[in-house]
């Protein structure tokens, strides 16, 4: 695969918390550029999460924690920024007291795709950082979807217009006849209509996607969000590990720092999804991460004593028995985006 350089990691994916205001329009700064993805948590309360993205516009949200089809929220985030985003006056995402986690990812590139038998009708995509937006109708027929990214090894499809099909993850560490959802505990289910049992082409510049005919992926006249994923060295991770179930639990290995780590359970029974990052928890003013929110669940942010894990400069240390992320001999598959600066062709820089 040829790689291209990231020079500095929060050019492209950045935690902003912030806190809510009793007024309206509040303006966030500071993440760092103009993200495209913008995923929002109330944090001291039990407001839904809300993704709002460019490809389908500021004020429609979609819910990570419910299967519930697009909403138009004239109040929620209202405008993308340069270095950030504005808000409205809805509670989700804004009031005061109120203290709030925000995820930014980049795309960014909205012409020159081609390829696959199904055409998104909007997109965003940043093949720097491997990331991707797409929005799409479905044919009922199997088909592929051309991703303008390096090799792709995780995305995540929502319909838009319909709540009994939830949040379809795919993910290269579960092959490509089981799926896991975002919006529910369940551990993985075995099904070959989500993707068609087939794998993302191998590809350096332009990964294909395929679908099948489930209701969840690909019904006929169903529109779509799709959110896709390469795994680049130095920058992000889509892996999979077991648990031991001790507080000296096992490390794993990323080649970076990680900014944002999401998690969940696979096998043998149902745990939540649940999501650590580099900005809410300082608990030792070292490494340990403490604080966790849950993609599947509305619930306010929790505190883990000892802390959940240690960030390390090249991955991550298991410090706490918890099912949810490190129960004996159950396996995990994780999302990880880092923090660290990286140098030519993404290889990591020497931790200091």
């Amino acid at each position: 695969m040829a790689y291209t350089t990231i020079n500095k990691s929060t050019d492209y994916f950045n935690t902003k918390l912030y806190d809510g205001s009793n007024s309206s329009p509040l303006n966030i700064t500071g993440v760092g550029f103009q993200p495209d993805l913008t995923w929002i948590k109330h944090r001291n309360g039990t407001s839904k999460h809300q993704l709002i993205d460019a490809v389908r516009g500021v004020t429609k949200t979609l819910a990570s924690d419910d299967n519930a089809a697009e909403e138009t929220r004239t109040q929620t985030l209202t405008a993308f920024g340069s270095d950030g985003f504005t808000l409205g006056s809805e509670s989700d995402v804004n009031s005061g007291g109120r203290t709030f986690a925000s995820w930014n990812w980049k795309a960014g590139t909205t012409s020159g795709l081609s390829g696959g038998t199904i055409t998104p009708s909007a997109y965003s995509i940043n093949s720097t950082a491997g990331f991707g937006i797409y929005k799409y109708t479905g044919t009922g027929s199997t088909g592929t979807i051309a991703s303008g990214l390096p090799s792709v090894k995780c995305f995540i499809i929502k319909a838009l217009d319909n709540s009994s099909n939830g949040w379809v993850v795919y993910h290269h560490k579960l092959g490509t006849d089981k799926y896991v959802q975002l919006d529910e505990s369940a551990s993985a289910y075995t099904g070959t209509s989500q993707f068609n049992d087939t794998a993302p082409t191998t590809s350096a510049t332009n990964s294909l996607i395929s679908v099948g005919t489930a209701g969840s992926s690909n019904n006929s006249g169903r529109d779509y969000i799709m959110y896709a994923f390469s795994e680049l060295s130095g920058y992000s991770k889509f892996g999979k590990y077991t648990g031991n179930g001790n507080a000296d639990g096992n490390f794993i290995y990323t080649g970076f720092k990680p900014a944002l780590f999401i998690v969940k359970r696979i096998t043998d029974a149902s745990e939540q999804w649940i999501m650590f990052d580099n900005k809410r928890s300082t608990p030792n003013g070292f490494n340990g991460v403490d604080k966790n929110l849950k993609p599947s669940l509305t619930e306010s942010e929790q505190s883990q004593s000892p802390p959940s894990m240690d960030f390390l400069s090249n991955g991550i240390k298991l410090r706490n028995t918890d099912g949810t992320f490190n129960n004996s001999s159950k396996e995990f598959i994780y999302m990880a985006f880092g923090q660290s600066l990286v140098g030519s062709n993404n290889v990591p820089c020497t931790a200091r």
